[in-house]
C-alpha cells in the first residue's frame, strides 16, 4: 500500500507539475530577460535618427491622396489663380532663385582626401630593446640609475622591437649635426612625397597650397622651402611651416589647409607631417627627459587635399570636421610638455607627472564641443536629461559618458604611449578592436609624432575595414596644452595605398602586447 501511494503521489505531483508548465506556458514571455537591452537602446538610437522621415510619410501620403482627387477644373481654377497673382508669383520665385544662388556660392567647399602616404624607415635603422640599451650604455653619457629606467620604460612602453632610429643615432659617439638633422628631415619628407606623387599621379605645379610641420628642427630655409625646392614647386604657392606644436600639429596642418581650400579655388593642398629626432635625443639623466628617448621614432606622412568636384570619384575620404581645443591659458597644461635643459646644460623635453589628468581635461573640453557635431539626436537626449537628473535630483548621479561608438566606425588615436591609448579606451568605453590600430602602430613603429595618425589609418585600410560610408576620428594631444580632432567620411571601399607601410607585415598584425 505504502508503494501504491508513493506512485500515486508520484503520479499526482507529476500532473500537478504538468499543469503548472502549462499556465506558465501560456504566459508572456519575460522580456527583462529575452530581450538584449542593447538592442532596445539600439531601436531607440534609429527612432529618433528617423523621426523626421517617419513623421514626414503620413503627411507626404496625405498630400497625395488630395491631389489625386484633383479634377481638371480644380487645376484649370489653379492656373488661373496664378495668372492673377503673376506678379507675386514672379517675385517670389526670384528670391527663391537668388537664395539658393547665395546659399550655393556661400556654403562650404566639400574637402576630400585624394590620398595619403607613410613613410617606411630603412631597415638598417631598426633598433630594438638590446641594442638600444648596449647603445646608450656605450654613449657615457648615462648614468646606471638612468638605463635602468630607461630598461623598464622599454618594457612597459609597448613598443615592439622593430622600430627606427635615424642614422646619426647608430654612430657611437651619435652625431646629433645640423647636417645629420636634415638628411633626416629630407629622408622622411622625400620619402613620403615620392610616394604620394607615384600613387596619386598629380605633377607638382598642380600643388596651390603646402603646409609642413614639425615640432622641434625648424631650420632656415624652412622644411617647407626645402620641399619646393626639390621638387621646383611654382612661385605662387602659399607655404606654411608650423613649428613647436607637437603631437597633434597635424590636425592644426589639416585644419590650415582645409581654410586655405575654402578661399582658394581648383586646387590642392599638401600637408606633410614628421618629428626629427637627430638633434633632439637627450644626453642628461634627468627622469622625466629620458621618457621621449624611449618612445620617439622615425615617421612621417604626405596628405593630398583637393576642393576639386572631380576629384571625388578617386577620392578616400570627405572632411566633416576639425575641432581644436586649447589650455594653455592654464600654467600646468602649458608646462606639462616643456622643451628646457636640465642642471648640466643638456636640452630635452620633459613631461610632467600631470600629463594624463591635463590630456583628460583637454579631452573632456574637446568632446564637448564635438559630441553635438557627430553624436545621434538620441545620444545627445540621454546626456542632456542625465545632466539635468544630476544637477536637480542627484549630485551624486553617475555622469553618462556619450557612447561615441554610435557616431564612428573607426578610432585613431594618437600613439603617444600606451598610457594615452589605455586612458581613452577606458574613458570612452571602447572595445579591444577599436584601439587595435593605435596599438599595433605603436607597436610596429613607435611614436611617431604628429604623422602616427596616418599609420593608423593605413593599418585599417591594409586590414580591409574601411567601407563606403565609414566614420573616422582622428585624436591627437601635443605640447601648449593641445587635443585636435579630425572627423572623415569614406566616400568610397577604401583600399591600402601601394606604398602602404603595412603591407609586408600586415599578416603578422594584431600581435599581443605583453603587460
Amino acid at each position: 500500500m505504502e508503494g501504491v501511494g508513493a506512485q500515486a503521489a508520484k503520479n499526482g505531483g507529476a500532473g500537478e507539475g504538468s499543469r503548472i508548465q502549462a499556465r506558465q506556458s501560456r504566459r508572456l514571455p519575460d522580456f527583462l530577460q529575452s530581450v538584449n537591452v542593447k538592442y532596445v537602446k539600439l531601436g531607440y538610437h534609429y527612432l529618433l535618427k528617423y523621426l523626421i522621415t517617419f513623421s514626414l510619410i503620413p503627411v507626404m501620403a496625405v498630400t497625395l491622396v488630395r491631389a489625386s482627387q484633383l479634377s481638371s477644373e480644380d487645376i484649370l481654377e489653379l492656373s488661373h489663380q496664378l495668372e492673377k497673382n503673376l506678379v507675386s508669383v514672379a517675385i517670389c520665385s526670384a528670391l527663391l532663385v537668388l537664395s539658393a544662388t547665395a546659399y550655393f556660392m556661400t556654403r562650404p567647399r566639400p574637402v576630400y582626401l585624394v590620398d595619403f602616404s607613410c613613410y617606411l624607415p630603412h631597415s638598417h635603422q631598426r633598433v630594438n630593446y638590446k641594442n638600444f640599451m648596449e647603445h646608450s650604455r656605450l654613449t657615457g653619457d648615462f648614468d646606471e640609475s638612468s638605463l635602468e629606467f630607461q630598461h623598464k620604460i622599454l618594457e612597459r612602453s609597448g613598443l615592439g622591437e622593430e622600430t627606427h632610429v635615424p642614422d646619426a643615432m647608430h654612430y657611437t659617439p651619435p652625431r646629433p649635426t645640423m647636417a645629420n638633422a636634415r638628411e633626416e628631415a629630407e629622408q622622411v619628407m622625400f620619402g613620403a612625397l615620392e610616394n604620394l606623387f607615384s600613387n596619386t599621379s598629380v605633377k607638382a605645379k598642380d600643388i596651390g597650397i603646402l603646409v609642413v610641420n614639425c615640432s622641434l628642427f625648424n631650420p632656415t630655409p624652412s622644411l617647407s622651402a626645402m620641399i619646393i625646392n626639390k621638387y621646383k614647386l611654382r612661385g605662387n604657392i602659399r607655404s606654411f611651416n608650423l613649428g613647436g606644436m607637437g603631437c597633434s600639429a597635424g590636425v592644426v596642418a589639416i585644419d590650415l589647409a582645409k581654410d586655405m581650400l575654402q578661399v582658394h579655388r581648383n586646387t590642392y593642398a599638401v600637408v606633410v607631417s614628421t618629428e626629427n629626432i637627430t638633434q633632439n635625443w637627450y644626453f642628461g639623466n634627468k627622469k622625466s627627459m629620458l621618457i621621449p628617448n624611449c618612445l620617439f621614432r622615425v615617421g612621417g606622412s604626405a596628405v593630398l587635399l583637393s576642393n576639386k568636384s572631380s576629384d571625388r570619384r578617386r577620392a578616400k575620404y570627405k572632411l566633416l570636421h576639425v575641432v581644436r581645443t586649447h589650455c594653455g591659458a592654464d600654467d600646468k597644461a602649458f608646462r606639462c610638455v616643456y622643451q628646457e635643459q636640465d642642471d648640466q646644460g643638456k636640452t630635452g623635453v620633459s613631461l610632467s607627472k600631470d600629463l594624463m589628468s591635463i590630456a583628460g581635461m583637454a579631452l573632456k573640453t574637446n568632446i564637448t564641443t564635438l559630441g553635438p557635431l557627430v553624436l545621434p539626436i538620441s545620444e545627445q537626449l540621454l546626456f542632456f536629461f542625465n545632466l539635468l537628473a544630476k544637477k536637480l535630483i542627484d549630485p551624486k548621479r553617475k555622469s553618462y559618458i556619450p557612447d561615441f561608438k554610435l557616431a564612428f566606425d573607426h578610432f585613431c588615436i594618437h600613439a603617444g604611449g600606451r598610457a594615452v591609448i589605455d586612458e581613452l579606451e577606458r574613458n570612452l568605453q571602447l572595445e579591444p578592436t577599436h584601439v587595435e590600430a593605435s596599438r599595433m602602430t605603436l607597436h610596429r613603429f613607435g611614436n611617431t609624432s604628429s604623422s602616427s595618425i596616418w599609420y593608423e589609418l593605413a593599418y585599417t585600410e591594409a586590414k580591409g575595414r574601411m567601407r563606403k560610408g565609414h566614420r573616422l576620428w582622428q585624436i591627437a594631444f601635443g605640447s601648449g596644452f593641445k587635443c585636435n580632432s579630425a572627423v572623415w567620411e569614406a566616400v568610397r571601399n577604401a583600399k591600402p595605398s601601394p606604398n602602404s607601410p603595412w603591407l609586408h607585415c600586415i599578416d603578422r598584425y594584431p600581435v599581443e602586447i605583453v603587460s
